[in-house]
């Protein structure tokens, strides 16, 4: 029995996991809403008719969160509070029949690539016209900038591919006439995402093309910021470096998930690269770039990793000193090659690990953020809250990153501004400043 009147033709979009989601779901309600939905993106009112969960797949936390979001608007259907369920993403593309068992409340799944045939089912017409139209979800000034779908790369432990497939890059003419629409609705910051940006063009123009689209999106009138993610470090295109240096608006940031410190394990994880090899990498991009802040992710606990293989990594991470830096606990996925091996160290042992890793990186973010004292930085400020406008450096991301803190008494910015801060103080992840 109905226990509320439901919204005829509103939509309420779940996203769980990565940027890339965050992107697709954008996408998504913005061909909902040009065929009249009223869209409405992570309500808690559950006033509306249909709920999408946009689902995530890549590791066993993120399997969980997205099988208990599932099960708790299956529940919300069985008591009336929505008439229509339905699951796309990640999870769905891959576990689609086990969850047709398990949860058959759900009125359909659909996988990554599936946003016709969903439309379809909700008597929508997809509309070519709209490419790079989006409905952004993050604040109006920044945007996640998606570059190419899939993945070409052979990593033993990911199973994205599977999930996403194989490496399609958009064409640049697309990807700026998207970044125009973004910057005439006031985003100043774009951050390029893909599962490896190094390899974008290859399949388009046969060459790596990183370089070349991103000196067409800094030609873009109103983007201030261009933010480098997810990099593969085999055979980093060298010239998108130059263009860091020369291009004002290209933020001197990269994000380049490493994995892992110890060579055996490199080869396990079927990485193309050496711990020498990417120590060599590493030197070479500070030297070409000077100030360049560098995030890298890595795994803890993989098949294998003995004592002495996390000793290589924490001395890695410790001579290295990166300036941000994210650590996941392996997780044993089906059909990847990774699985064949033998999960031997322990949930328990894992975790340790990791943080032992998140300890000492904190020891180096604290010493790197007392360089940033006496200072002026530019910010671009995301939001307010309690006595603080929060902002961020060009050295860092949102959401992941260190952030720059303000007090609302001694001055006021206006969110998506940029302004220059003396820093006055650091810790460990934030920088406290004053505006000039």
């Amino acid at each position: 029995m109905k226990t509320k009147t439901l919204k005829k033709n509103k939509v309420n979009v779940v996203t769980l996991g990565c940027s890339k989601n965050t992107f697709d779901s954008e996408v998504m309600m913005a061909q909902l809403k040009a065929n009249q939905f009223d869209v409405e993106h992570e309500s808690l009112d559950d006033d509306a008719e249909i709920v999408i969960i946009n689902t995530c797949g890549f590791i066993d936390n993120a399997k969980q969160e997205s099988i208990d979001t599932i099960i708790r608007y299956a529940e919300a259907k069985a008591e009336g509070l929505v008439d229509k369920v339905y699951v796309t993403g990640c999870l769905s593309e891959r576990y689609k029949d086990d969850l047709e068992k398990e949860i058959p409340e759900v009125d359909a799944y659909f996988g990554t690539r599936d946003l016709p045939r969903l439309l379809k089912t909700l008597k929508a017409d997809y509309k070519h016209e709209l490419v790079g139209e989006r409905i952004l979800t993050t604040p109006n000034h920044f945007a996640y900038f998606k570059i190419a779908e899939g993945c070409d790369r052979p990593c033993s432990f990911c199973a994205i591919p599977l999930m996403r497939g194989k490496h399609v890059s958009t064409p640049i003419e697309d990807l700026v006439t998207m970044a125009k629409g973004l910057a005439a609705k006031g985003v100043k910051e774009l951050m390029l995402i893909a599962q490896d940006l190094t390899y974008y063009g290859l399949d388009l123009y046969k060459k790596r093309a990183l370089s070349d689209l991103i000196n067409r999106l800094a030609d873009v009138e109103g983007i201030e910021w261009i933010r480098l993610h997810y990099a593969f470090p085999s055979g980093f295109p060298m010239d998108v470096l130059d263009v860091m240096n020369e291009r004002e608006n290209v933020c001197k940031y990269l994000d380049m998930p490493l994995q892992h410190g110890s060579t055996k394990i490199l080869q396990s994880m079927r990485r193309g690269i050496t711990r020498e090899k990417t120590e060599e990498l590493i030197a070479t991009i500070r030297d070409k770039v000077p100030g360049i802040s560098l995030r890298t992710t890595l795994i803890a606990g993989y098949p294998g990793e003995t004592k002495a293989e996390f000793q290589e990594m924490y001395d890695f991470v410790k001579n290295s000193r990166f300036d941000r830096l994210g650590i996941f606990t392996y997780s044993h996925e089906e059909n990847t090659h990774a699985y064949l091996l033998k999960d031997d160290v322990t949930a328990k042992m894992k975790k340790k690990r990791a943080d032992e890793i998140m300890e000492l990186q904190s020891g180096i973010s604290y010493e790197l953020n007392q360089l940033r004292v006496g200072q002026t930085m530019k910010v671009l400020f995301d939001r307010a809250e309690g006595e603080f406008f929060i902002g961020r450096t060009e050295f860092d991301s949102p959401e992941v990153d260190n952030e720059v803190l303000i007090k609302k008494s001694e001055g006021f910015v206006r969110i998506g501004d940029f302004s220059n801060v003396l820093i006055t103080s650091a810790d460990h992840y934030d920088l406290y400043g004053k505006l000039i």
